[in-house]
């Protein structure tokens, strides 16, 4: 397994992309780029076995949503269309250009973290709740965007909810939650094909879900401005990183 030969680097890089998911719904973006360029793993197999990895650190978001059930009601039509979104991701996810996806996900993510440092928070509750069938337009896309770039939801949904001006609290526990619709959908297509390697994904998750948990209990201490704040300038990093992969 290619991770172990290069465990000094790839484990805590791992062990962070989880605690990033667990504080803020983002950080699964990390694992793909870091298992192809420092493990070395090839990116149909990279993404195989992120998807499946996400399934683990997805479970963190159950707690908090069993804890409130009109926030998993919320939740609903996100994950079901996400779970449609995810099977027809994969089926594509050799048959389109990931250089043209990967341009749309940065203007979509640095024009959201852009607008999150120029919003107020006030504005942060002035959106009623999206109606259900937007909800799942939404849920739909993400799993397509999502199966087809390994990146598990979060980077998507997240920007996605804070343009339509939802709640952050809300969107992060929805970002954290569309994973695990994803990661069961598009890991059995991968399993299907034969990319899936499964010893490398138990791994990323097992770490993703000790980062995870980690992460979610930090964000505990943050209020609602200072989240949204966080949350902004993690999605402005993201998008410059992505540039940086576009130009590369």
């Amino acid at each position: 397994m290619t991770l172990l030969a290069h465990a000094w680097i790839l484990l805590p890089a791992v062990l962070l992309a989880g605690g990033l998911i667990g504080a803020t719904g983002i950080g699964g973006v990390l694992l793909v780029p870091v298992l192809t360029r420092f493990g070395e793993v090839p990116p149909p197999q990279a993404i195989a076995a992120a998807s499946l990895a996400f399934a683990l650190p997805a479970l963190v978001a159950l707690r908090p949503l069993a804890r409130e059930p009109a926030l998993a009601r919320r939740t609903v039509p996100l994950l079901a269309g996400a779970l449609a979104g995810a099977a027809g991701g994969a089926l594509l996810a050799q048959a389109l250009p990931a250089r043209v996806l990967l341009g749309g996900v940065t203007a979509l993510v640095l024009f959201a973290g852009v607008r999150g440092f120029m919003a107020r928070d006030r504005h942060a509750d002035a959106a009623p709740l999206l109606p259900a069938p937007v909800l799942a337009g939404l849920g739909l896309l993400v799993g397509i965007g999502s199966a087809l770039t390994g990146t598990g939801g979060p980077v998507l949904l997240l920007p996605l909810l804070m343009l339509c001006r939802q709640r952050v609290d809300f969107a992060v526990i929805a970002a954290q939650a569309v994973q695990l619709p994803v990661a069961l959908t598009s890991s059995a297509v991968h399993a299907a094909a034969h990319r899936l390697d499964w010893d490398l994904a138990a791994v990323c998750g097992v770490l993703m879900l000790v980062g995870s948990l980690a992460g979610q209990r930090l964000a505990r201490g943050l209020d609602r401005q200072r989240l949204q704040r966080f949350v902004s300038g993690l999605l402005l990093l993201v998008g410059a990183w992505f540039v940086s992969l576009l130009f590369a």
